[in-house]
């Protein structure tokens, strides 16, 4: 089973606490994704869950905001270097906690990072034992786990549930988080040579050709 992910959360703190709540309206959902993802064209498009929105296509995005939380699942967000998470999610995020989690286990990709106070204290992106990001100063479950399984344990660390891994006591319940959808289109179109750059230098960490990461 191929498992992706594209997942940006913002938190008062640990996020996973406030993935146990109940989703807001889709109107807020629509503001914070129009907060995200400026200059796009925003259309309310459906509705998900957090387990089978995980990874939307392109030009989809699925988001919720709890109380205490706000989290996206967008490809827009998949990093192959967290540190050049965009300026403007820093200022959206107005120094609470940024999370950001991508993996393709078809790859063995895998990339995550966390912001504190506006500053980025952790960020991690490797293909295999390949590093391309290494920043701060690594979890406790970084030391403990093997690389093929890193994706899947960094997701429990940071957001509190696995995709297709064996789910542990006390993981969050992820197919209970409604998310709202929305296509989102640039007017411009300019996000699809980034994503051919991002898809170039992932394939060249690899040494050998790859799917598109966005597919």
């Amino acid at each position: 089973m191929r498992v992706k992910t594209a997942l940006l959360a913002i938190s008062d703190g640990d996020p996973r606490p406030a993935l146990r709540g109940t989703s807001r309206s889709a109107a807020d959902a629509e503001e914070l994704v129009r907060g995200l993802l400026p200059g796009r064209d925003v259309t309310p498009s459906g509705e998900g869950t957090l387990r089978d929105r995980i990874s939307p296509p392109d030009d989809m995005t699925f988001a919720a905001v709890l109380r205490g939380a706000a989290v996206l699942c967008d490809r827009r967000f998949a990093l192959d270097r967290p540190s050049r998470l965009p300026a403007h999610v820093l200022r959206v995020a107005a120094g609470r906690r940024i999370t950001v989690h991508a993996m393709d286990s078809a790859t063995g990709w895998v990339s995550f990072g966390v912001w504190e106070g506006g500053a980025l204290v952790r960020s991690l992106s490797r293909t295999g034992d390949r590093i391309l990001e290494h920043i701060g100063r690594p979890y406790d479950f970084e030391r403990s786990t093997d690389p093929a399984a890193l994706g899947e344990e960094a997701l429990r660390a940071l957001f509190g549930f696995v995709v297709a891994g064996r789910p542990h006591p006390g993981d969050i319940h992820a197919g209970g988080v409604r998310m709202h959808g929305f296509r989102v289109e640039d007017p411009l179109g300019q996000e699809q040579a980034l994503r051919a750059a991002m898809t170039s230098r992932l394939r060249h960490a690899l040494g050998r050709p790859t799917p598109s990461i966005g597919r």
